[in-house]
């Protein structure tokens, strides 16, 4: 077995629901080769571009590393995987392979919406309803929750966490979207929802919000449940968000986000998906996916007991990576 340490890119424009994919992708499979004992190293690269480039198609930006801002640090050597997701890194992926003369292994996340043989794996949702032999679909998206951090969160927050009372339930708020809206119609009839059960229960709340929830409805749902036991991170400070999944006996989450309800879904603990303004077709099929595995249900104002085999799509994604590169 070679001592050369295997590289593997995680590569994205920062965002945290996008770069929290390829990381977490990209931890999953450093787990799997340090299993078999392989020394690996994984480096997180932000792509950025100057002026318009990243307006243009992807195959027609034909000399993308002369667009992207010195800190994008994406030049030789490669890696050995690189795995990407987000529309600002197709430029570069496609061309990687060439770059590396096949050296590198390959992997866009999400739908690409460009010809799969650009790629070695491409590893889009189920509800995006893509297929070929170099296509893997998942349920939800990859990520970054395992049992071994979540329990590692819950240590480092142990002395917030511990003196809440149980039942604790963890609430997690997305916000708008091309799809979806809060409206404080809407965060006012959540937030009565999840006030009646838990002044029943005598339980304790967990909430955080996501970078796009909107003010008025952050305040409303703030306003009117922060009389109870429990955390409402406001965003100041370290995130308590993988301490929050740990530490909870259910996870309410909006409809919104693929990340945060297949995150959720990977515990193993009742998930209740909170209903949004707005559709999807896309999302309705995601969540017919989780119903159907037993991971989530719509909540309906009851805390209810249930439980199936945690959602590992990520560590499977992951093996399979190892197989197709032998």
């Amino acid at each position: 077995m070679s001592h050369s340490p295997l590289i593997i890119w995680a590569v994205s424009d920062g965002r945290a629901g996008i770069q929290t994919q390829a990381v977490g992708l990209a931890e999953a499979l450093a787990r799997q080769y340090r299993a078999a004992g392989r020394t690996v190293e994984v480096q997180i690269k932000t792509v950025a571009w100057k002026g318009v480039i990243s307006r243009l198609p992807a195959l027609m930006n034909l000399f993308p590393r002369r667009s992207l801002t010195p800190q994008s640090d994406i030049q030789a050597p490669w890696p050995d995987i690189w795995i990407a997701a987000g529309r600002a890194t197709l430029a570069l992926s496609i061309r990687m392979k060439r770059w590396s003369a096949g050296k590198t292994y390959v992997v866009q996340i999400q739908d690409p919406r460009l010809p799969h043989h650009l790629f070695d794996l491409v590893v889009p949702p189920k509800h995006d309803r893509l297929s070929g032999d170099n296509v893997l679909s998942i349920c939800g998206s990859p990520h970054r929750v395992t049992p071994e951090r979540l329990a590692s969160e819950l240590v480092r927050f142990k002395a917030i966490i511990d003196p809440l009372p149980g039942p604790r339930v963890a609430v997690l708020i997305g916000g708008k979207s091309k799809a979806f809206d809060l409206s404080p119609e809407r965060a006012a009839a959540m937030a009565h929802d999840i006030l009646e059960p838990l002044e029943q229960v005598g339980g304790s709340l967990m909430m955080t919000f996501s970078r796009r929830t909107p003010d008025k409805a952050r305040a409303i749902l703030t306003a009117r449940l922060r009389h109870l036991p429990g955390i409402i991170w406001d965003g100041e400070g370290d995130n308590p968000y993988f301490a929050f999944l740990g530490a909870a006996d259910f996870v309410l989450v909006t409809e919104d986000s693929t990340n945060m309800a297949t995150e959720a879904a990977s515990t193993g603990k009742p998930v209740f998906i909170l209903k949004m303004d707005g559709q999807s077709l896309k999302f309705r099929l995601f969540h017919e996916e989780l119903g159907q595995i037993g991971a989530t249900r719509p909540y309906q104002g009851l805390l209810q007991s249930f439980s199936y085999e945690p959602l590992q799509e990520t560590e499977r994604v992951a093996a399979e990576i190892v197989l197709r590169r032998e």
